[in-house]
């Protein structure tokens, strides 16, 4: 049989992903401070792009009409003046205070006059006379950074108490090693036994440095347990009596509020124990929270929906959270005509071509947040006008369908954003709800709405009539909803809200308190 070889010419279809379609994707889903980031990076990235600072997306008007270039080195010179008097004008009137506001010594001040002197210069013909800065390259002023107040970290300060501490450089290793394996919360990280083993040190001599860190403040730090934190802070405040210690010793029976089994392991009454407790309550279970923590990101909500005086709502964009930039067509018209090299050009092209693209990403990013908030406002109308019992289910389906959209996309579109209301801030997944079925004949009702329910009830409930689970499966079933008892042990478990034992434990100690 002989082989036949031909050529054929085939056409067809397929969808390619570019990196610019990939990278509109990602930006579809960014946070408002990651989409904000990546602005600032294109800004810097790209010439071509300009932040639009001028009020509803206005051209700012250093693009509509840039400055002239000075013409010769004198006019160089007294234009840089008269900008940088501009300037200077400009921070003293927005911030309140002049730049001279400082405190220093005055060695800079006289080393400023002395080098005048020998220039034959005036004082005052220094651009940044009477500001206490000095000329450019004065190095006897303060820097900004020294102005600038620095965050104290845990470690920073408790390696500063250990030099105050102890002068043995043994020790003070041992209690760098120490204060390296304490967390954010205070508590040490790593055994001590694996500490001497990486020091090749003995374990005693270990315990005996930890002994010496635990001293320092704040009080509890690198303590081993939660019990050992508490018995710290006891020690200190000379509280660690005999009752004491069996109180801290048996914490998983004060956590089931146990108040029998604690009295007769304390062997203190009832008025004992509740001054135990209360003084208990009043130690820090986490002494490292105070430092080191980062800087709280505040939600920033996407879109903002408010009432109409019709009764409809309306949805606005929330305008500060959308980063605005603009491509400065007359720097990319002076720039492409001095252009004379191959690879100049190609630069010049790509950057023009990233800068329109970025453009028009960021308005259909918002264009297709608005579409998709306008959806799921006129599907949950129930929740804005009357609260969260109005909740209704709601998948990213029906929303995709509604609006033409894939349901990717509409998962794309409410991650890591929020929606500001009346009722305050939302993320937009919390709108998303699956539903729990109603009795025969009822419709169904959203998961995050019966467990709003099952928390109004318990927070209702009487102390001498605590409902259980089966209580509160046999209310939501007359109020036509149909749930098992685990689901709702599940959800009370999700809003952190012991079991009907303990919260009658609870509210039994609490009537004894305020007798």
């Amino acid at each position: 049989m002989a082989l036949m070889h031909r050529l054929e010419l085939r056409q067809g279809q397929s969808l390619v992903m570019t990196p610019q379609l990939l990278q509109a994707i990602k930006l579809l889903q960014f946070s408002h401070n990651e989409l904000v980031a990546y602005v600032e990076a294109e800004l810097e990235r790209n010439p071509l792009l300009e932040r639009a600072d001028g009020a509803d997306g206005e051209r700012p008007a250093e693009m509509a009409e840039p400055a002239p270039e000075p013409a010769s080195a004198d006019d160089e010179r007294q234009w840089f003046k008269d900008e940088l008097a501009v300037s200077r004008d400009t921070i003293e009137a927005g911030l309140g205070t002049r730049l001279d506001n400082v405190f220093q010594d005055e060695g800079g001040a006289k080393a400023r006059e002395v080098r005048a002197a020998e220039d034959q210069l005036p004082v005052s013909s220094s651009l940044w006379s009477g500001t206490g800065h000095g000329s450019f390259d004065d190095d006897e002023g303060p820097s900004l950074e020294a102005t600038l107040a620095a965050d104290l970290s845990l470690h920073d300060h408790l390696e500063a108490q250990l030099l105050v501490a102890t002068s043995d450089p043994a020790e003070r290793l041992i209690g760098r090693h120490l204060i390296d394996a304490v967390d954010e919360t205070g508590y040490l990280a790593e055994d001590t036994a694996a500490i001497a083993a990486r020091l090749g040190t003995t374990n005693e001599r270990v315990e005996e440095v930890l002994a010496l860190v635990q001293t320092f403040e704040p009080s509890g730090i690198a303590a081993r347990s939660l019990a050992e934190c508490l018995a710290i802070q006891l020690k200190e405040q000379d509280r660690f009596d005999p009752a004491m210690q069996a109180l801290v010793a048996h914490l998983p029976l004060v956590a089931r509020r146990d108040l029998a089994a604690l009295k007769r392991l304390c062997g203190v009454d009832d008025e004992d124990l509740t001054d135990m407790l209360a003084e208990l309550r009043r130690l820090d279970p986490k002494p490292g929270r105070a430092f080191g923590s980062g800087v709280a990101q505040t939600l920033v909500p996407d879109v903002f929906v408010r009432e109409a005086a019709d009764g409809s709502w309306l949805i606005e964009l929330n305008e500060a959270a959308l980063p605005r930039v603009l491509v400065n067509q007359t720097y990319h018209a002076r720039v492409s005509r001095d252009a004379r090299s191959e690879a100049d050009k190609t630069f010049i092209a790509d950057c023009l071509q990233t800068a329109n693209w970025l453009t028009r990403s960021l308005e259909q990013r918002a264009r297709t947040i608005l579409k998709v908030t306008s959806e799921i406002v006129r599907q949950q109308d129930g929740f804005f006008a009357h609260g969260i019992e109005h909740l209704r289910p709601l998948n990213l389906k029906a929303v995709a369908d509604a609006i033409g959209m894939h349901e990717s996309t509409v998962s794309r579109v409410t991650s890591n954003k929020s929606i500001g209301t009346r009722r305050g801030v939302f993320e937009m997944k919390y709108f998303f709800s699956a539903a729990i079925s109603g009795t025969p004949g009822g419709e169904a009702h959203a998961a995050e709405a019966v467990r709003h329910r099952i928390k109004q009830m318990i927070d209702a409930e009487p102390p001498d009539d605590v409902l259980s689970d089966d209580a509160i499966v046999q209310k939501l079933q007359g109020a036509g909803i149909d749930i098992a008892r685990r689901t709702v042990a599940k959800y009370r478990e999700s809003l952190r809200i012991p079991s009907s034992v303990e919260r009658r434990r609870q509210k039994r100690a609490q009537g004894r308190g305020t007798q």
